[in-house]
């Protein structure tokens, strides 16, 4: 029998395991482009229902993010229709805010575009929205961003100017918030879902503070407000441990206090056999400046959003009905 020196018969061991690795990699990375390619597919589909989901892209000098676009079915010639833009929270992205909310139902119905901008996960690995960071300008950035994104759907889909509501989740919500006090012009409602009142936060460590509700919010400026800021609706779970719910009474306080209004009593409301609800109307000269919406056995999810998406209580008051029936009042 032929004797193998050891030395070769390492190197025939070595060579082996090398092959058994390689092979071994190979197949992780043919599984791994597979998972990535089904993710892809799943992601591009369209949600469940009528009417076209149109993918888009906005950029500008501060970078470039992905939206979609909800457009009901049957739209007839020369046809405007008013826009909500949707902004969602962290760990969420369009179409799964789209499916978490199911505004895209309210939208069939009523008649209305809706807009979803997307966080790209290299802006934030949570996906959040820098709502927060004034100091190192991202949150203008993303800001301009999502503007670019409205314009452009503005320029090539029939929307009503006139007729543009914004609502957000959560960081969506304060996203939300930026927008309006930067361009209050352009938006005839805000709602706030969950979120950080605006002047707030200026950095990640002030947020978070915020978010606990151990920040106060500064005061918007009373020389502009009562004229132009559109009207705020909040809506806020008693059982959010998130978001403290200290901060909606801040938000309402901040629009109420710049108009010079004054809060009505709170109305508790039960709608079947969703959760109660008590609503407060903050006036001026006779119109709705703020509404607060609580309900109290709620946490930190979409009121009436779908139950098998995260972030979504479907035992609550619809949320995306009450955004609506706010929105369209104003664009009355």
């Amino acid at each position: 029998m032929k004797r193998v020196k050891p030395a070769t018969a390492w190197a025939r061991a070595i060579g082996r395991s090398l092959e058994s690795i390689t092979r071994s990699n190979l197949r992780a990375g043919a599984r791994a482009a597979r998972f990535g390619l089904d993710t892809q597919r799943e992601r591009s589909k369209p949600p469940p229902g009528e009417g076209d989901w149109i993918p888009g892209i906005a950029m500008s000098a501060a970078g470039a993010r992905r939206y979609r676009l909800y457009r009901p079915p049957a739209m007839q010639s020369g046809e405007r229709l008013p826009l909500m833009v949707m902004l969602h929270g962290c760990g969420q992205d369009a179409k799964g805010f789209a499916q978490s909310t199911r505004m895209n139902r309210v939208a069939a119905r009523e008649r209305f575009l809706v807009l979803y901008p997307e966080q790209d996960r290299l802006a934030n690995a949570q996906g959040c929205w820098n709502w927060f960071d004034a100091r190192g300008g991202r949150a203008a950035a993303e800001a301009q961003l999502i503007m670019k994104a409205i314009e452009q759907v503005c320029l090539l889909y029939a929307v009503d100017r006139a007729r543009i509501a914004v609502a957000g989740l959560s960081a969506g919500a304060s996203m939300a918030a930026l927008l309006v006090t930067r361009h209050p012009d352009r938006f005839r409602a805000l709602v706030m879902h969950s979120g950080v009142p605006p002047g707030s936060a200026d950095s990640a460590t002030t947020a978070l503070a915020a978010m606990r509700g151990r920040r106060v919010a500064a005061a918007l400026p009373t020389t502009t407000a009562a004229a132009s800021w559109p009207p705020l609706l909040v809506i806020h779970g008693g059982r959010d441990r998130t978001v403290a719910p200290g901060n909606a009474h801040a938000a309402v306080r901040v629009w109420a206090e710049a108009a010079g209004a004054a809060a009505e009593p709170a109305r508790s409301m039960k709608r079947g056999k969703r959760h109660p609800m008590q609503v407060t109307q903050f006036r001026a000269a006779g119109s709705a400046v703020a509404t607060l919406v609580e309900v109290p056995e709620l946490a930190h999810a979409w009121s009436g959003g779908a139950a098998r998406h995260p972030y979504g209580d479907a035992l609550g008051p619809d949320a995306s009905r009450m955004a609506w029936s706010f929105a369209s009042m104003q664009f009355r």
